[in-house]
């Protein structure tokens, strides 16, 4: 015998022995299916219970991508059919089943798979039947690679796409919530319930300018509160980042420490509040106070709990009127002379009346407040000691705090 002759005959007999592995696993197909389906639910507590996964599930899935896999072996140069993976990978992102669980599946079916080739490759004993194992594992763990590659894209594709229209649902129920126009046969209480806000917990809504067009300026902030306990949803449109933050007393401090570290522009917060049919109303002092901050100007910034600049803030426009017939006068002076007038009154009316402590805060002298108030005074024709008047200022001073582009 030649060597051509030798070779050819080698090949054949090697070639005989790779296609009775291949029918060895196609005739225990049928049991090894059961038996990967009965490991997997007794390995893996995702599928243990049925009731994320469905048992048939499980198992025809098993089926499709072992029968995949030894078509694959028996004729490795035809194209793989990938829908089987895909498809998989697309319905168990939906059944929201973790990737690693599902991954784990695959490599539990391979292994097997192998045992039974393997075993079959110990019983026969013969070199070119170890030969064909050889061979065979080179094509099975290719394919199970290219399997689990597909189905990881199929599941990561389909995973965004249901966040995308989970962060879409979740926008437009905020939306409901921060315009009062809610959905139909919907209640505030009942958008709040979708949107996982605990009805025992005080709201805020927190109002941020963006710092492009629909570019976050507090970013991260829902994922950041989420990972202190606390409850969040958000809305972005192209000038506003709005939310509403619901909190426990215990979660005050963690709320403005995040909003603090992640707030990249000018932000409001509204005063807190109990009902989520308050919510619009919350969201315009939000925005009120956002307003009070210079432009340009990183900060964060609370309304005013007092029910005197809420009274204010619900009329602008009547504002705007107060604060230039009882403050015009002051309002049409220079700049400096103007701020520094307007900036001893609020701290005199903040203080309790009191000019020594308004001094403090100023870093001024006690008389050169009273000489501001005494001014003051003069220029609209109020006097601080005449209770209605005093109103009247500090109504105006409120109006001009939150309106400041009226007077630079």
């Amino acid at each position: 015998m030649n060597d051509r002759t030798a070779a050819h005959t080698c090949a054949s007999t090697r070639g005989a022995a790779f296609a009775d592995l291949v029918a060895v696993a196609r005739q225990r197909l049928p049991k090894l299916i059961d038996e990967v389906c009965t490991t997997s639910c007794a390995r893996i507590d995702l599928y243990r219970e049925g009731d994320i996964v469905p048992r048939d599930d499980l198992h025809r899935s098993i089926a499709l991508n072992l029968r995949f896999m030894v078509s694959g072996l028996d004729d490795p140069s035809v194209t793989p059919d990938l829908a089987a993976p895909s498809e998989t990978g697309r319905r168990r992102a939906h059944q929201r089943a973790p990737l690693p669980e599902v991954l784990q599946v695959y490599r539990i079916g391979c292994a097997m798979l192998w045992d039974v080739l393997a075993e079959h490759a110990r019983r026969d004993d013969r070199p070119e039947t170890l030969a064909a194992l050889v061979e065979a594992s080179s094509t099975l763990w290719r394919l199970s690679d290219e399997h689990a590659l597909v189905l990881t894209e199929a599941y990561r594709l389909a995973t965004a796409e249901l966040v995308a229209t989970q962060q879409r649902r979740r926008s437009a129920l905020v939306e409901s919530l921060l315009t009062g126009q809610m959905m139909r046969d919907t209640s505030p209480w009942e958008v709040g319930k979708l949107l996982g806000l605990p009805i025992d917990a005080k709201l805020v809504v927190v109002a941020a300018e963006t710092r492009g067009l629909a570019d976050e300026s507090l970013i991260g902030v829902e994922r950041r509160l989420a990972e202190r306990g606390i409850v969040s949803a958000w809305q972005l449109t192209s000038t506003l980042q709005a939310g509403v933050v619901a909190m426990h007393d215990e979660h005050s401090d963690a709320v403005f420490e995040i909003l603090r570290a992640t707030a990249h522009a000018r932000t409001g917060v509204s005063p807190p509040f109990s009902s989520l049919a308050d919510t619009p109303r919350a969201l315009h002092l939000a925005r009120t106070a956002l307003a009070e901050i210079p432009v340009g100007k990183t900060e964060v910034r609370v309304f005013s709990g007092s029910p005197l600049a809420a009274l204010v803030a619900h009329d602008p426009d009547e504002g705007r009127r107060l604060a230039k017939e009882v403050l015009g006068a002051v309002i049409e002076l220079m700049p400096e002379d103007r701020d520094a007038l307007l900036d001893t009154l609020h701290a005199f009316l903040h203080n309790g009346g009191s000019a020594d402590r308004a001094a403090r805060i100023l870093h001024c002298h006690p008389n050169t407040v009273r000489y501001r108030l005494n001014r003051i005074r003069e220029l609209t024709g109020r006097s601080l000691s005449d209770p209605l008047a005093l109103a009247e200022l500090a109504a105006a001073v409120q109006a001009v705090r939150m309106k400041k582009g009226m007077v630079e």
